[in-house]
């Protein structure tokens, strides 16, 4: 595991193996690499590269692969789940984070293996358990995805 925390905030990262101590998700279902620009309870970017070796370019075209948009989504969601497992740690200790809604969900082009995804989250508000998110994907500095969503902390 690799937590690299710096002078500021904006300069922790974690890499894949911190990510898992945060949130359940694995491989073939684990859709960040990397999570940076953290801003505790506030904002975070995550990383994932795709690979042709990915499970669901066999049917998702097997002609002419495409990332699935609900993976680009999943992976937003994901980003946002590690941003707020990282910033409370103590709260969220033996925790999941669930999703609850998701709206305004948009797709501007489409992601291909080997392309590299950027997800940029925003928490946007909290209550309590239940905390609201907008993010927006880009590869290659094109966006490709944008959604609002809120999602619900819950024993294990």
């Amino acid at each position: 595991m690799s937590v690299n925390k710096k002078s500021s905030d904006k300069d922790i990262s974690l890499d894949v193996e911190a990510i898992k101590k945060l949130i359940p998700h694995r491989p073939p279902f684990l859709f960040i690499d990397k999570l940076f620009n953290i801003i505790p309870l506030e904002t975070a970017t995550g990383i994932k590269k795709f690979s042709k070796e990915d499970y669901f370019f066999k049917g998702h075209f097997p002609d002419h692969p495409v990332v699935p948009g609900v993976v680009i989504i999943e992976a937003l969601a994901q980003t946002a789940a590690a941003l707020i497992a990282f910033s409370m740690r103590e709260e969220t200790n033996n925790k999941l984070v669930y999703l609850m809604s998701m709206n305004n969900c948009k797709f501007r082009k489409p992601v291909f293996p080997e392309n590299v995804l950027e997800l940029h989250v925003n928490a946007t508000r909290s209550r309590g358990k239940v905390w609201k998110f907008k993010g927006v994907a880009k590869s290659n500095n094109s966006e490709v995805a944008e959604a609002t969503w809120a999602a619900t902390i819950v024993d294990r």
